[in-house]
């Protein structure tokens, strides 16, 4: 019997006081031209928050101790159409703490990274991301939330 599979994803909203540091997607095929925060897939054999100190890394450049991600939400989302690419669980962190200067390192996936206040926040943005980016600032999310299902 083959099993329901999801695909895990990190999320990491970096934090300066009451700003988050946004990336504009470009050349992904996924959401280009939105506003998205640091994230990716889980790798085999990799814990979800492994993976999003490396997607943090990756992305912006910068180390985050693993004991300075803070978990806000777990979504667990569907696209509705029965593609497996589209069964997710993503799991949310905050950091307001970490090495290093955040810079774009993957331009060819990104046309901009800048820091936002959370009251002037720019569209469009990655749904997602902003229904759990809008719960965090208005007195929180509960610690799992769904997306999808009928």
């Amino acid at each position: 019997m083959d099993r329901f599979r999801v695909v895990p994803a990190a999320y990491v909203v970096l934090r300066r006081g009451d700003e988050v540091l946004l990336m504009l997607r470009a050349n992904t095929g996924y959401m280009d031209g939105f506003w998205a925060v640091p994230a990716g897939h889980v790798e085999r054999g990799e814990s979800v928050v492994e993976a999003a100190v490396r997607e943090v890394r990756e992305e912006v450049g910068v180390e985050i101790d693993p004991a300075d991600l803070q978990p806000v939400t777990a979504m667990h989302r569907t696209g509705g159409n029965g593609d497996p690419i589209d069964e997710r669980v993503d799991f949310f962190f905050t950091a307001d703490k970490w090495v290093g200067e955040p810079r774009l390192m993957e331009p060819e996936k990104a046309d901009a990274l800048e820091w936002f206040a959370l009251d002037k926040l720019p569209e469009p943005r990655v749904p997602h991301e902003a229904r759990v980016i809008s719960g965090m600032t208005t007195g929180g999310l509960p610690a799992v939330i769904v997306q999808g299902f009928a």
